[in-house]
């Protein structure tokens, strides 16, 4: 709800209207919410409950930029340690995800997507690495979500993946890595555009 903008950037969350609607009791909807506010796509407010967190440009600019480095750096890594078996799970897990952009669904489709990126990263075989990227991610989950508004983009980055696929084959790192780099920044380009327009939980094309 808040990935789709349902639930808008600042607006206060009622539980027991969400518990109702997710059929659930306040005590797994707090841990929830405990668990989106480490995301940061929530914030917990004492005595006060929990809001849908704010965008902020600076903080998305910021987070960008280091995670361009770090998943350059996860994919050069990935495409010398990968397993077999780690490149048939990411392939698949491709495949899934074209066939998701084919049906205009964008959910689906998001979720496969970020599964692609999180296991190049862990495929890596740097612990550390794969964590702070999840970690980092999790910031902009939301605006990477809404960076595929726009068909023309949103079929850019499809063309991306076929290339990170076919480079993670090759074994290429260096190739890897830059594609990478290259496809951070053409969603970061796209979230500051659309705060440019005003519209930074509309749209960001």
């Amino acid at each position: 709800m808040i990935l789709e903008g349902e639930l808008a950037p600042g607006e206060r969350l009622n539980e027991r209207a969400l518990g109702e609607r997710l059929g659930i009791s306040r005590t797994p909807l707090r841990e929830a919410l405990r668990i989106l506010a480490s995301e940061s796509l929530v914030r917990v407010e004492p005595n006060r409950g929990a809001i849908v967190a704010p965008i902020d440009r600076a903080d998305i600019e910021a987070t960008f930029e280091v995670l361009a480095a770090l998943e350059g750096l996860a994919g050069e890594l990935a495409a010398t340690r990968i397993s077999d078996a780690e490149l048939a799970e990411i392939k698949a897990l491709h495949f899934e995800m074209r066939a998701h952009h084919a049906r205009g669904d964008r959910a689906a489709y998001f979720a496969a997507n970020q599964s692609i990126h999180a296991r190049i990263a862990r495929a890596g075989g740097n612990d550390v690495l794969g964590e702070t990227f999840e970690r980092l991610n999790a910031r902009v989950k939301r605006v990477r979500y809404a960076a595929n508004l726009s068909r023309a983009r949103w079929d850019k980055a499809v063309d991306e993946h076929d290339r990170i696929i076919a480079a993670l084959e090759a074994r290429n790192g260096p190739a890897l890595r830059a594609i990478l780099e290259s496809h951070l920044a053409g969603k970061r380009e796209s979230v500051l555009a659309a705060f440019a327009t005003g519209r930074p939980a509309e749209a960001y094309d």
